[in-house]
C-alpha cells in the first residue's frame, strides 16, 4: 500500500463501539458543565511507538494521529471547552530524519485540506503559534489559508504548535522586549506578567488550566512552559493515535477533583 492508499484507507469512517460509545457517554455524563476547564493543552506522544507495536512505518503512527486530534476535539466540543491547543511539531522535531520531517509537513498540509470543512460547518476556529515562517511555503500557505477562513468561528478555537518551543517563545519575547526598551515604548519599571504575556505568541488566549500528555512520558518537553504555571498535568500510557473521547474525558473528571489552590490555603479556597 502506497501513502496515497494509506491516506485514503486512513480517512475511511470507522463504525462506532457500541460498548466503548455506551461508556463514553457515561463519562460525560459525570462531568460538571460549570467546571469545565475553559483552555486544554495536550502534548501528542507516541505515534513513533504506536507504528512500530503495529509493524509500520513511522507516518502511519502520525497518519493515525489525527484520528487523536479528531476525537479530542469533538470531545472538548461537546464539553464546553472553548480552547483546545496542541503540541504538533516541536523545533526539536526538525532534528528528525529528513524524510519523516517531509512526511509530516506533507500529511499536515492534506490533513487540513481534508479537515477545513468539516471545521468550518461546526465552527471551529483555527489557529497556530510557533515559527510560523519556517514552515515549508504549501504548509504555511495552506495552514494561513484555513485559519483566515474559519477566523470568525465561535465554538472552540484549535491551536496547533508548530516549530514551537518555549524557550524558543521566551527569547523571541526577550527580544521583543528589549527592542521595545530601546524604542522607549517600555521602561523597566514598567515590565510585569502582562507585559510578558503580550509579546508571547499565546496572546489574547487564556492560559491552559489542564495539560495532557500521552504515551507515559511524564514531561513538558519544552511546551508553554510560562502559560502552565498553574497547570493541572494529567498523564495516560495511552499512545496519542489510541486517544479518544473518553481519554479526555477522564483527564476532565480527574481535573474536577482537584482543587486548585493558586498559593491559597484549602481553608481559603473553601471558605473565602
Amino acid at each position: 500500500m502506497d501513502e496515497a492508499q494509506a491516506l485514503s484507507a486512513f480517512f475511511a469512517p470507522s463504525p462506532p463501539v457500541l460498548e466503548n460509545a455506551a461508556h463514553t457517554e457515561a463519562l460525560k455524563a459525570r462531568i460538571d458543565p460549570a467546571r469545565v476547564p475553559q483552555h486544554v493543552a495536550i502534548i501528542m506522544d507516541g505515534n513513533g511507538r504506536w507504528a512500530e507495536q503495529h509493524g509500520e512505518a513511522r507516518i502511519i503512527g502520525h497518519m493515525n494521529g489525527v484520528q487523536g486530534v479528531r476525537e479530542s476535539l469533538r470531545g472538548a466540543s461537546a464539553i464546553g471547552v472553548k480552547w483546545l491547543t496542541l503540541y504538533a511539531f516541536s523545533t526539536e522535531n526538525w532534528n528528525r530524519p529528513s524524510d519523516e520531517v517531509e512526511a509530516l509537513m506533507d500529511l499536515l498540509v492534506r490533513t487540513v485540506v481534508q479537515e477545513i470543512d468539516e471545521l468550518h460547518e461546526n465552527s471551529v476556529r483555527l489557529h497556530a503559534i510557533g515559527d510560523i515562517d519556517s514552515l515549508p511555503d504549501a504548509c504555511r500557505e495552506t495552514l494561513q489559508q484555513a485559519i483566515a477562513r474559519t477566523a470568525g468561528n465561535t465554538r472552540i478555537t484549535l491551536t496547533l504548535a508548530l516549530s514551537y518551543s518555549a524557550r524558543w517563545e521566551l527569547v523571541r519575547m526577550a527580544r521583543l522586549m528589549a527592542r521595545d526598551a530601546i524604542d522607549e515604548r517600555i521602561i523597566p519599571e514598567a515590565i510585569d506578567e502582562k507585559a510578558v504575556g503580550e509579546r508571547l505568541t499565546t496572546k489574547g488566549m487564556p492560559d491552559p488550566e489542564l495539560l495532557i500528555r500521552t504515551s507515559g512520558e511524564q514531561r513538558i518537553s519544552n511546551f508553554l512552559l510560562w502559560q502552565i504555571a498553574y497547570a493541572e498535568l494529567w498523564f495516560t500510557p495511552v499512545l496519542w493515535p489510541d486517544f479518544r473521547e473518553e481519554h479526555l474525558f477522564q483527564a476532565v473528571l480527574d481535573y474536577q477533583g482537584r482543587e486548585r489552590r493558586f498559593g491559597l490555603t484549602s481553608k481559603q479556597v473553601t471558605h473565602p
